[in-house]
């Protein structure tokens, strides 16, 4: 069973309706009781750095989501969920998790922002989870004016080109995450999320 984490951001539909065209059991909750008893968790993320640590601080899902991580279960973070890993973000001045060491900066330069639309993903490890069975190459679906910047670059399993070269997708032991909207990614995409419940299994 696959938890998605309601903390009022997210397209918490659209995930779930991905999971269900895989057939992976899942629900989505904000409780934590509920949380703890499933396998893998994902936090889908649509929104503002301060107000999605607002909101998971108000929750207490902060110190469970620190808790379950460090505890070894599998995790997905996408777009913002990917960016609250950190420590800090430049959005809004924002202390976040600190589970991964790093920050989150925003783009700058002469292109739009934010990003929006299909991009490409360099494939920087070749033994990536998320990753197998998946091209070089392959485009997912992008929407951010920020980017994360990690300190431990070994973490870093694929790369985006946008003015910039950043990570889009990086994976840390139990720890997985997406710069991109998997499950806006077309069949691409639910390959990356299958690929993650098989893990979670």
């Amino acid at each position: 069973m696959i938890g998605i984490i309601d903390y009022g951001l997210g397209n918490l539909t659209s995930v779930k309706n991905a999971l269900d065209k895989l057939k992976v059991p899942n629900f989505i909750s904000g409780d934590i009781e509920k949380l703890k008893a499933t396998q893998g968790l994902i936090l889908p993320g649509v929104g503002a750095a301060r107000t999605g640590m607002k909101n998971l601080i108000s929750k207490g899902l902060d110190h469970f989501l620190i808790e379950e991580i460090e505890n070894g279960k599998p995790f997905l973070g996408t777009c913002l969920g990917m960016q609250l890993l950190f420590e800090y973000s430049e959005e809004g001045d924002t202390k976040c998790l600190g589970i991964l060491k790093g920050k989150v900066k925003k783009f700058t330069g002469e292109l739009k922002i934010p990003e929006m639309g299909w991009n490409n993903v360099k494939v920087l490890n070749s033994k990536s989870q998320l990753l197998k069975d998946i091209k070089d190459g392959s485009y997912f679906y992008f929407v951010n004016s920020y980017y994360c910047e990690p300190e431990e670059k070994s973490i870093i399993s694929g790369t985006t080109d946008y003015g910039i070269t950043f990570p889009s997708i990086i994976e840390h032991n139990n720890i997985f995450a997406t710069q991109f909207h998997s499950e806006k990614s077309g069949e691409i995409g639910l390959k990356l999320l299958e690929n993650f419940t098989k893990g979670c299994q």
